[in-house]
């Protein structure tokens, strides 16, 4: 159990760096604001779609996966969506504290959504209830 929860955890933090910071064009940063473009959804996409790959490794069940993949693509939509517009006017050089405080939340939110998955994986993979 200890090898496989280090497996997600890891897993989960290779992607996030991956999916946040080497596979996000400016053109899906630009688009994570607005409802009617595509790039939040195309970035969201890609969250969870490696999420189901570091899910995979640990022989997840797909029901399973479906379903983390399905609600972390909401979730995550919906966090870059509100960190958009709850930062809208705030720059770093102006005010760095609440420039990284916000930033800081948003990661942490990201992180926090990970924990739930890893949780329901474990429980799904090694059979533990606790």
């Amino acid at each position: 159990m200890i090898s496989t929860f280090f497996i997600l955890l890891v897993g989960f933090q290779l992607k996030h760096f991956i999916a946040d910071y080497l596979l996000q064009p400016s053109w899906m940063v630009h688009g994570k604001g607005s409802l009617g473009a595509m790039g939040g959804y195309l970035h969201a996409g890609i969250h969870a779609v490696a999420s189901a790959l570091v899910l995979l490794l640990v022989g997840t069940p797909l029901w399973l996966i479906g379903f983390l993949c399905l609600v972390e693509f909401v979730i995550h939509y919906l966090l870059d969506f509100a960190k958009i517009h709850y930062s809208h006017g705030v720059e770093e050089r102006r005010e760095p504290a609440r420039y990284w405080g916000l930033f800081g939340l948003d990661q942490l939110l990201h992180q926090l959504t990970y924990v739930v998955m890893i949780f329901f994986a474990l429980q799904a993979v090694t059979g533990v209830m606790s």
